[in-house]
């Protein structure tokens, strides 16, 4: 059976290494994410391989999840990295 493969987005992808790095800080588990977040396991999963892109709404129940303030879900979007991804 073949794996498929989904493509990334560069913005996705760094959110989602974000998002991984926050919940392992907290030693939680992708599936305590999603409960907490009120979201799916596949969905959070996604995201952090960077396969789904995020809403301001999906944002802000990471953060909650996590119990952390939504800018911390993007603090790796420096303005050098955003000129990157704009350009």
């Amino acid at each position: 059976m073949n794996a498929v493969v989904r493509p990334t987005v560069p913005e996705a992808v760094i959110f989602g290494k974000t998002l991984r790095r926050l919940r392992d800080d907290r030693e939680m588990s992708q599936q305590k994410l999603a409960e907490d977040a009120g979201l799916s396991l596949n969905f959070v999963s996604d995201v952090e391989r960077g396969v789904k892109s995020v809403t301001l709404g999906t944002i802000l129940k990471l953060a909650y999840g996590l119990s952390c303030a939504p800018a911390d879900l993007l603090a790796d979007f420096t303005p050098a990295q955003i000129r990157r991804l704009v350009r």
